[in-house]
């Protein structure tokens, strides 16, 4: 017979089995009932997705399935009240709305026509389709205007939601710049006529309207390049904001923040497909019309304008201006008005520019920016060779210095020679080609020049012959410039010496300013 403690440790194997067989069970059982979840979830039918069209009486609803209309019941879970058209359901086997999912982000982006009365809107699917959409929930309350683009659903016809595109932000600069009057200089003239012209109408508007003027609705800058017509007209919108902070006694920053100059990029206006440069030229005018809305002066600034609205039926070109230039004469003056609006267009070939934009009562007031003479030209080079440039000698002496060089009127400085069809000649020195921008680039040449001697020697200071080195080394650069020039390009500057109307048969270079050419030349008849 087995003892007590045999037969107790034989029952607690088997208890121990028996533990081992229970946990067996329990996971066994776990497992079918996963597997039969699994099974049944396989199992189910599948559910599909419609799109909501209008709550009917009751609690059904008509939907877009599959691209047919039905009317369907709807679950006692379902928020009927929170629904919107173009809201997301899920149906069962049954077709039944069970659920409000996230509505869809993906469809057809396509421009707006037009916002009819009942709140549909008109929109371009393609240039010969335009459909009529109702708005989604969302868009119920929102002002949408001809040119936004919007996410459309065109199988269930409704308008989704507003797309923000860039087009129209990267074809012009917002920003009104930080450029001032005084930090134009030799253009007091230009700048004080204007003023008169765009400050005046805008901050004395009540004293304008007692005289019955009609404010200017647009200027031309034209002339010579690089004599400052862009930094007039950006001078021009920063000025215009601080003159009307003060007249509306708030603070620049919030006058900066809702003014605008729309700094247009003209040649990316251009667009081959027909009607596109036409509507971002309308985008363009409507966005300062916004930006206008609430009398915050806005300027429009065309650069290069002959690039864009050229004279129509000259041949010149692809003759794509017969549809932009009516394009912008009806932005100018149309139905429209152009309230605390300007235009402002720049150009150095004005006679390119079609007649019917610079007649009165569009572009207005025409400024002519000349190039800059003697006492012009010293006011500008001390802008650049101010306080703040270190110098060794005396500053007012060596800006006397740089406009007796620049302005030389001696055989040495002889440019070019223009030969006419009456047999008269007449010869151009490189003072009648200097510009703002040519005064620069001199400075900034006579700058680097000091800074590699300052670290040469160690001495500080920008002096005479910096100054010499530099008005040589940019003059000898240009020398070679009117060899491939038409001489009808020249006969337009030699038109500002009065003889304008002449023919000019030639133009022949004369590089006797470059000393270095000239001791080139020396040494090789030498040899």
């Amino acid at each position: 017979m087995k003892t007590y403690a045999e037969m107790t440790a034989e029952l607690e194997q088997l208890a121990a089995h028996n533990d081992r067989l229970t946990g067996s069970l329990r996971a066994a059982r776990a497992q079918i009932v996963e597997l039969k979840s699994d099974l049944e979830r396989v199992g189910d039918p599948p559910n599909s997705y419609a799109t909501f069209l209008r709550r009917t009486e009751g609690t059904t609803l008509d939907v877009l399935h599959n691209g047919r209309k039905l009317r369907v019941a709807t679950a006692a879970s379902l928020d009927l009240d929170a629904l919107t058209p173009g809201t997301e359901l899920r149906l069962n086997e049954a077709l039944a709305a069970v659920e409000a999912v996230a509505a869809s982000d993906a469809g057809n982006v396509v421009p707006v026509v037009e916002s009819l009365a009942d709140t549909r809107l008109l929109v371009a699917v393609a240039p010969d389709d335009i459909r009529a959409l109702r708005r989604a929930g969302g868009l119920t309350e929102e002002t949408l205007h001809p040119g936004d683009h919007v996410l459309v659903d065109l199988k269930a016809q409704l308008v989704l939601e507003r797309i923000d595109r860039a087009e129209i932000t990267d074809l012009v600069l917002e920003q009104v710049p930080d450029v001032s009057f005084d930090e134009i200089g030799g253009l007091g003239d230009q700048i004080e006529a204007i003023r008169d012209a765009v400050e005046l109408p805008f901050l004395q508007q009540d004293l304008y309207r007692t005289y019955g003027l009609r404010p200017p609705q647009g200027v031309l800058l034209y002339g010579p390049p690089g004599c400052g017509k862009t930094m007039i007209a950006k001078a021009v919108a920063h000025e215009l904001v601080l003159r009307s902070a003060e007249v509306r006694g708030v603070s620049v920053s919030e006058a900066l923040e809702n003014s605008a100059f729309l700094n247009v990029k003209g040649p990316e206006l251009l667009n081959k497909y027909v009607g596109e440069t036409e509507r971002s030229i309308r985008l363009v005018f409507e966005r300062a019309r916004e930006k206008a809305a609430a009398d915050h002066p806005v300027v429009i600034f065309f650069d290069e304008m002959e690039a864009l609205f050229r004279t129509r039926g000259t041949g010149l070109s692809s003759d794509v201006e017969t549809t932009i230039v009516p394009q912008l004469l009806a932005e100018i003056d149309g139905v429209e008005g152009l309230d605390n609006v300007i235009v402002i267009g720049a150009s150095n070939r004005e006679d390119m520019i079609d007649p019917a934009i610079l007649r009165p009562g569009r572009l207005d007031v025409k400024i002519r920016v000349r190039r800059p003479h003697a006492r012009a030209g010293r006011e500008i080079l001390g802008l650049y060779l101010d306080e703040s440039v270190p110098v060794r000698e005396d500053r007012a002496a060596l800006l006397d210095l740089a406009v007796a060089e620049i302005y030389d009127d001696g055989p040495s400085s002889a440019f070019v020679r223009l030969e006419y069809g009456d047999g008269t000649e007449e010869t151009l020195h490189f003072r009648d080609f200097v510009s703002g921008a040519t005064l620069r680039n001199i400075t900034d040449r006579a700058k680097k020049l000091a800074v590699k001697d300052q670290l040469r020697s160690g001495q500080e200071g920008l002096t005479s012959q910096h100054l010499r080195d530099a008005i040589t080394a940019e003059f000898v650069e240009n020398e070679d410039m009117p060899s491939a020039a038409h001489p009808e390009d020249w006969a337009r500057v030699a038109g500002d010496r009065g003889t304008r109307g002449r023919r000019l048969d030639a133009v022949v270079p004369l590089q006797g300013r470059s000393r270095a050419t000239a001791a080139d030349e020396e040494e090789a008849t030498a040899r």
